[in-house]
């Protein structure tokens, strides 16, 4: 038998994994796709539970990520003012960028003319998300 250098084909847990801010979408945009998706026999994965503020998001989630072939992220008005969304976020784009995951942008209530002002509101958001990360990393 032969080794390859190449690594396994990665095994997926999930079809879909659902990324949103809860408070916004979780009981109408949110619950809808995910309801339609699991009546179409495709299995969703979707973290029900809100998060206490201060509480870091626990390693199940991002493996749940790590193990679904896409991504779908429900950008909505506030999404880049959470950090839990913006974390989600990173870790979606880093197995994008690692393992060809898949990765499809919803826009919910936010209007395609809006997105150069979106944009400065989600840098701005970015860039605050970062120098918590870094203040975090050196305490």
């Amino acid at each position: 038998m032969t080794s390859s250098s190449s690594s396994p084909p990665p095994l997926y847990m999930h079809d879909v994994f659902l990324s949103f801010r809860g408070k916004e979408t979780r009981n109408n945009f949110t619950s809808h796709l995910y309801s339609n998706l699991k009546q179409r026999g495709i299995d969703v994965y979707m973290d029900d539970r809100e998060l206490e503020r201060g509480k870091a998001i626990e390693p199940a989630l991002w493996k749940a990520i790590e193990e679904s072939r896409i991504s779908v992220v429900i950008f909505s008005r506030d999404y880049a003012s959470s950090p839990w969304c913006l974390d989600e976020l990173v870790k979606i784009v880093q197995c994008m960028k690692e393992m060809g995951h898949t990765v499809l942008p919803v826009f919910y209530d936010v209007d395609p003319s809006d997105v150069a002002e979106r944009k400065r509101k989600y840098e701005k958001a970015f860039v605050e998300h970062e120098q918590n990360f870094k203040e975090n990393l050196e305490k």
